[in-house]
C-alpha cells in the first residue's frame, strides 16, 4: 500500500509542477502577444491565437511527459528535471518566435491574433512543437 501512497504523492507533485508550466506557456503566450490572449481565443473566438497556443500547450505537455517517463529514481530530481526541461522548452519557443518575428515581414504576434485565418501560424505552431520534440528528446 505505500507503494501506491508514493505513487499518489508523485502523480499530484508532477501534475502540480505540469499545471505551472502550462501557466506558464499560456502567460508567455500572451505576452508574445498583442492583447489579451484570454480575451482573443475565449471573447472573439479567434482561431489563429487558438492554435498557436494549443501548439505552445502541446509543446509543453510533451516535454512534461517525456520527462515524468525517464524520470530519475529520486522523485526530487525527477520534478527538479521536469521542471528544468520545462522552462528551457519555453524560453528556446519563445527565443525562436522572436527569431521568426525579426526575419519574416509585419510583426509575427499580430498575425497570430488577426481574426484573419495564416498560414504564419501554422508555420510559428510547428515550430513550437517541433522545439519541444527536441527539447524531448534531449531529454536523459
Amino acid at each position: 500500500m505505500s507503494d501506491v501512497i508514493d505513487g499518489l504523492f508523485g502523480a499530484t507533485a508532477f501534475v502540480a509542477v505540469g499545471v505551472v508550466l502550462l501557466v506558464g506557456g499560456f502567460l508567455l503566450t500572451d505576452w508574445l502577444t498583442p492583447g489579451a490572449l484570454r480575451h482573443q481565443i475565449w471573447s472573439e473566438r479567434n482561431r489563429n491565437a487558438a492554435i498557436f497556443l494549443s501548439s505552445a500547450l502541446i509543446g509543453v505537455g510533451g516535454i512534461v511527459f517525456t520527462s515524468i517517463i525517464t524520470t530519475y529514481d529520486d522523485l526530487g530530481t525527477g520534478l527538479a528535471s521536469t521542471a528544468i526541461f520545462g522552462v528551457l522548452g519555453l524560453l528556446l519557443m519563445a527565443a525562436a518566435f522572436w527569431l521568426v518575428d525579426m526575419l519574416t515581414p509585419g510583426r509575427l504576434g499580430e498575425v497570430i491574433v488577426d481574426p484573419e485565418p495564416h498560414p504564419a501560424v501554422w508555420v510559428s505552431s510547428a515550430m513550437n512543437v517541433a522545439i519541444a520534440a527536441i527539447v524531448s528528446a534531449s531529454i536523459s
